[in-house]
């Protein structure tokens, strides 16, 4: 089993060998994690407060401290209690409390939302780690309840569990970890203090380059390299637009965290001495800790031979995946806080994105990102640029952007203090030997799971490799452009046979298509829209046979069920077990007798909000003894860890397709997922509006739905070798879908 070893250079080092806990001596092996965060929250005569607190997970069990306990021993816990399956994590982004921004992480309880509470991060890429410890712990909780050790200790759990925690000397605090309340403000000068992480645990190494779980229709060319920074052009489409990108690439010494923080910061001083453009900014307003609007000005001299400054507004749009890599979206945008004034020229921003992700690195080496910079231009300006090297392009706006990336990569490269403090905290990755005094190692389950790990956004080292190693850099849809692939697949075969994933003793049900009619039409040819068609599975990425040795992926097959029909619906609040509902495709005649039905019941948030309906069939029900039962029939923390969704915008804007990305996500792991196992189907409803990320992209794809072709796929990911090579359970390609095309559903 894999596991986290969480350290930092100037921290007191971990319990390897463990002392005893309250879970007592026969945990003296288990996962361990402890360091500084903020707890935020409002005491009992209403004030918000900033306090610093000494957080240590062993197992399953928190206990949050005044003072360092190795330093003091003997020092009782302000409070203690079990992180149990029910806990949800969300990461809630970046916040400002008292001049200072830190990382905010919010907990509670999914059986009892009002049991809410918040900590806080100085960076983001503690915040990650502290997410991935939680459920690391979150597992080790499910593992015990499910396969117990002993009946005193399942009994103590379920204490745990109802917040019955011993909480010495305190007056007025929320019972247990999961009760803490909102943010508040709070001592400037604990803000300048850093959380070190420390865990007892094994190791992984930095993710993957720029590689995706979807072929994209992407053809870069380097037509330039500037200061040791690679400016390419995606010549895939530039005939046929008005507009064209491009995109600077670099190779930074750092790690991502801290690559993502410089580029976010807006402290002048420091933007001085790698942003030739936006230095000056000033933040106009944040919104959900993942959106804000910046203002800026800059003195056009250095560019051309303008004597009027000119001045912007764009907005800021930035989350991190599963995999650990950070994305930035930027817009050009107005605010009525910052109109147009005499003084300046207002001038719009290119739309830009960044995208600054982890490479793989030898153990003990310096840490390196790959730092990406997309630009949106006219292409009339960047053909003369091509063809002519002396042109005005050198002392425009979009020429002095791409040079960004030059210059936080010579910045960061200059300043060791930047490379030090990234390497305080990393991640690293050996066997994990946790165990326990009576010899059960099925404990290796539950840390596989801890990698897989996110919500809101965290990520996962080991398991996350769906930042893969196969080099899929640019490839095109179209067929005749991937022949690369066409070359993958006949090396390795991609596709076990998916079908004994299904009773081969039932007999096949004849499905007929037209006995089955969903409120959004099935397209018949690609120039259809406002449609629904099921393409193969030959665009998509997933695991091959030999995944677990080198991490290498395959094309997809034909999906294992059948895509049935779509319903798209508009309803006033979002609905849960749809499939019962008298409207549903499964209580009619038909739908009964199929042997066994996915339902995929995706809840947009909006105004009004919205449901789309997938409905899968297959033609025999489950093999008892096949993942897809395990899947269908499993625990819910079980199925969280294993569903698995791969997005890909086909057609689109080209800042949507960054937004989305290509990227495998674990869903129950991102989002709020509820599932419902009842007669011949098992229904999932996927709560994107349960993470201010999924929020805020999904915000964006509905602004351009009507012209976006987006192709899912939906799969069961395979953890352990008997379960390779993957296969995908269903796809579906939704073409220019409408909005006021929804049928309103009365709950």
């Amino acid at each position: 089993m894999d596991s986290s070893s969480l350290s930092k250079a100037c921290s007191v080092g971990s319990d390897k060998d463990g002392s005893e806990s309250s879970a007592g001596a026969e945990e003296r092996s288990v996962f361990e994690i402890f360091g500084w965060v903020y707890h935020l929250g409002v005491n009992s005569i209403g004030r918000e407060y900033c306090h610093l607190r000494f957080l240590f997970i062993r197992g399953k069990y928190v206990e949050m401290y005044k003072r360092d306990p190795h330093e003091n021993p003997g020092i009782k816990p302000i409070r203690k209690g079990v992180v149990g399956p029910a806990l949800v994590i969300e990461e809630l982004g970046r916040r400002k409390v008292n001049h200072g921004d830190v990382y905010v992480i919010r907990f509670y309880s999914r059986l009892d939302e009002s049991k809410k509470g918040e900590i806080a991060c100085p960076t983001a890429g503690e915040t990650r780690k502290w997410i991935e410890a939680f459920d690391h712990a979150k597992q080790q909780a499910e593992y015990e309840l499910t396969r117990g050790r002993s009946v005193r200790n399942k009994l103590n759990l379920e204490d745990q569990i109802n917040l019955d925690g011993h909480r010495p000397r305190v007056r007025r605090y929320a019972h247990g970890l999961r009760k803490l309340i909102k943010i508040g403000q709070g001592p400037e000068t604990l803000l300048c203090q850093s959380s070190s992480l420390v865990a007892s645990a094994r190791s992984d190494g930095y993710f993957n380059g720029d590689v995706g779980d979807a072929i994209e229709p992407h053809e870069w060319k380097c037509i330039r390299t500037i200061n040791g920074v690679r400016i390419f052009e995606d010549v895939a489409d530039s005939q046929n637009s008005k507009s064209v990108i491009v995109k600077a690439t670099a190779v930074v010494d750092a790690n991502a965290d801290t690559a993502f923080e410089v580029v976010l910061n807006l402290e002048r001083h420091q933007r001085y001495e790698w942003d030739v453009l936006t230095g000056d900014l000033e933040l106009v307003n944040s919104y959900d800790g993942h959106y804000d609007v910046v203002y800026g000005t800059y003195d056009p001299k250095y560019l051309t031979r303008w004597h009027s400054k000119r001045d912007f507004i764009f907005s800021r749009q930035w989350f991190r995946g599963q995999d650990g890599a950070y994305t930035i979206l930027q817009l050009p945008t107005v605010h009525k806080n910052k109109p147009p004034t005499s003084r300046y020229h207002r001038t719009k921003i290119n739309p830009s994105t960044w995208e600054i992700r982890n490479l793989n690195t030898a153990m003990g080496s310096t840490p390196k990102c790959l730092v990406t910079q997309m630009l949106e231009i006219h292409s009339a300006g960047w053909c003369r640029w091509k063809k002519n090297h002396c042109s005005k392009f050198e002392k425009s706006v979009p020429y002095a952007l791409l040079c960004q990336v030059a210059g936080l990569k010579e910045y960061i490269s200059a300043n060791p203090a930047l490379k030090a403090e990234s390497t305080t905290t990393v991640i690293q990755s050996k066997n994990s030997d946790v165990s326990i005094s009576n010899g059960e190692s099925e404990e290796v389950e539950a840390g596989d799971e801890f990698y897989d790990a996110i919500a809101g956004d965290s990520s996962s080292s080991e398991e996350e490799s769906d930042d893969d190693e196969i080099d899929q850099k640019d490839p095109k849809v179209k067929l005749k452009n991937v022949s690369w692939a066409i070359t993958l697949a006949l090396k390795r075969n991609s596709a076990k046979d998916a079908n004994k994933e299904l009773d081969p003793n039932a007999v096949s049900a004849v499905i007929d298509p037209s006995h089955f009619h969903g409120s959004l039409h099935h397209g018949k040819d690609e120039t259809d829209s406002n449609c629904w068609t099921s393409p193969s599975g030959k665009g998509f990425m997933i695991r091959g046979k030999t995944y677990l040795k080198d991490n290498s992926k395959v094309m997809g097959g034909d999906p294992l069920l059948k895509l049935l029909a779509v319903d798209w619906f508009k309803v006033d609040n979002k609905v849960d077990k749809i499939a019962l509902h008298p409207k549903s495709l499964l209580q009619s005649e038909s739908g009964k007798k199929l042997p066994f039905v996915l339902v995929i019941n995706l809840q947009v948030p909006a105004k009004p909000n919205y449901s789309m309906v997938l409905y899968y069939a297959a033609e025999r029900p489950p093999n008892k003894n096949s993942l897809l039962a395990k899947f269908a029939n499993g625990t819910d923390m079980y199925r969280d860890a294993r569903f698995k969704l791969i997005p890909s915008i086909a057609k689109g804007y080209w800042m949507v397709k960054r937004a989305v990305g290509t990227k495998a996500c674990l869903l129950g792991k991102a989002v709020t997922c509820n599932y419902l196992r009842q007669d011949n189907f098992l229904e999932i409803d996927v709560d994107i509006g349960s993470s201010s990320v999924a929020r805020s992209v999904i915000g964006l794809v509905l602004g351009y739905v009507t012209s976006l072709v987006v192709d899912l796929a939906i799969l069961i990911e395979a953890k352990e070798e008997a379960e390779l090579p993957e296969y995908i359970l269903g796809t579906v390609r939704l073409n220019s879908i409408r909005l006021d095309s929804a049928v309103h559903l009365e709950v």
